[in-house]
């Protein structure tokens, strides 16, 4: 074999291993990234800066203080509003924010979004298929308003459409009729191949039989 020839397949396979790694590392970098984003991003929320290096809290100035404190709080605010008394005062002061100007519309669009996601009343756990630009072309979508009547449309429902490799998306009212009900796969499998651009697996759960 010529010398010539050696290193073009070296290269190669030099070329081809970079590719490997780089498939192995790229989603371990960005995934530690983002957490690490997240962390910082929580961890700054206390301003270390206003705390005296003599102080008696002077911990507070310690990375990662800042985080676990945040992480304590919301799980102390979880655990209080399930008590009756506390949850009654959560309830005037979400009441409260709702009917102030200007910040309702900002306060109602924030909580909706993550009760769509977290909340008992959780909007993206119906996976469909909806036909919007064409007879055979599907999108996968997720019903947010089952009925839509309130707009005048009757037999109509609002599909919310993920966009790919993004966290945005769009709402379509489409006609029942042109929505198939996803129910051989989890909400979770539906999000993650619409979000994906449809390059990862599904798992699909067998329907369980059910005799009288």
């Amino acid at each position: 074999m010529s010398p010539k020839k050696r290193i073009k397949l070296l290269a190669a396979r030099v070329l081809r291993y970079f590719f490997q790694g780089l498939l192995i590392l790229a989603p371990i970098g960005v995934t530690a990234l983002t957490l690490y984003w997240v962390f910082i991003t929580i961890d700054n929320i206390i301003p270390r800066d206003i705390v005296p290096v003599d102080a008696p809290l002077k911990y507070l100035r310690y990375k990662g203080v800042g985080f676990v404190l945040v992480l304590a709080l919301v799980i102390m605010v979880g655990y209080l509003s399930s008590s009756f008394i506390v949850s009654r005062i959560f309830a005037l002061f979400d009441h409260l924010l709702e009917r102030t100007p200007f910040i309702k519309y900002i306060y109602t669009s924030v909580k909706d979004v993550f009760d769509a996601f977290v909340g008992e009343k959780k909007k993206f756990d119906h996976p469909v298929l909806v036909q919007i630009y064409g007879v055979d072309v599907w999108e996968m979508g997720f019903i947010t308003q089952a009925d839509v009547s309130s707009l005048g449309l009757e037999g109509y429902t609002a599909v919310y459409v993920p966009h790919a490799y993004a966290i945005t998306g769009k709402v379509f009212i489409v006609p029942v009729s042109k929505v198939r009900p996803l129910t051989n796969i989890s909400a979770g499998e539906a999000m993650k191949f619409a979000v994906s651009g449809g390059v990862t697996n599904i798992e699909v759960h067998e329907k369980k039989e059910t005799h009288a």
